[in-house]
């Protein structure tokens, strides 16, 4: 019975928050009740919680709308989706135009997940494929993804790495850190300078969403043969320029 019940709390809870959504409008608490089928105390009980927990809001007429928590959840699943789908042509598009991997990636606490991936040979084996983990404070995408948090949320987020130090160019404090990302979010990119691997640069471009905030990057490796010292001007003007497209297709405006 207990299990049966707290099912059938969950249904009453999706029942509301679905009869708030169709609503185009807002919705009382008499309406909401009697559209689900439920006694106006039952669907107060319920909606209360929904307010707490943010997927409901309370107007300051007594109407509920539905709440950003909600919305959040939701837009993250779909910018997700989004993002690969959007990308893809893109990242494409600069590997055939450099002869470089591309790469799109996200942050998940201090570490970057790849999510998309484009080489020039597929038959040859780099240390990034798609799903693996990447320490952030030693790439350029993660270096990316961190100037989207100010310097308190740095600390925090980094708070429990160990800086390892791969190559004699790796970042190994967190004070150095904050620095490359102040200077990250003036230029607008950032670059792995043999950071992680001696002889491989990465070059990264952070993507906007609509609310102003970088959720993924983009970037273009490969070795310090090809990624030379002439090139980089190029590569990162080329990438911001197609980040920039990517964060407009995806609702950001300057």
């Amino acid at each position: 019975m207990a299990d049966e019940h707290g099912v059938q709390s969950i249904e009453r809870a999706l029942d509301i928050i679905e009869a708030v959504a169709a609503n185009k409008n807002s919705a009382v608490l008499t309406k909401i009740a009697e559209k689900v089928g439920l006694h106006k105390s039952t669907a107060y009980r319920i909606i209360s919680t929904l307010l707490k927990r943010g997927y409901l809001k309370k107007d300051e007429d007594g109407t509920y709308k539905i709440g950003l928590k909600l919305i959040e959840a939701v837009s993250y699943y779909i910018d997700s989706l989004e993002l690969q789908t959007e990308v893809r042509p893109y990242i494409a598009q600069i590997t055939a135009k450099f002869g470089l991997t591309s790469h799109l990636g996200i942050l998940e606490g201090d570490k970057v997940v790849y999510i998309e991936k484009m080489d020039i040979f597929s038959n040859i084996k780099l240390y990034s494929q798609i799903g693996l983990r990447m320490h952030a404070y030693c790439s350029s995408l993660g270096k990316c993804l961190l100037a989207n948090y100010s310097n308190t949320q740095l600390r925090s987020i980094m708070g429990r790495t160990e800086f390892t130090r791969f190559t004699p160019n790796t970042i190994t404090t967190i004070e150095a850190l904050q620095k490359e990302i102040d200077s990250v979010r003036q230029r607008g990119w950032a670059i792995d300078d043999e950071e992680f691997e001696i002889g491989h640069r990465c070059i990264g471009a952070p993507v906007y969403d609509y609310r102003g905030d970088i959720i993924a990057a983009i970037s273009a490796s490969g070795s310090t043969t090809i990624l030379t010292d002439e090139r980089i001007p190029e590569i990162v003007e080329y990438l911001k320029q197609t980040a920039a497209e990517i964060s407009q297709n995806m609702g950001y405006v300057p």
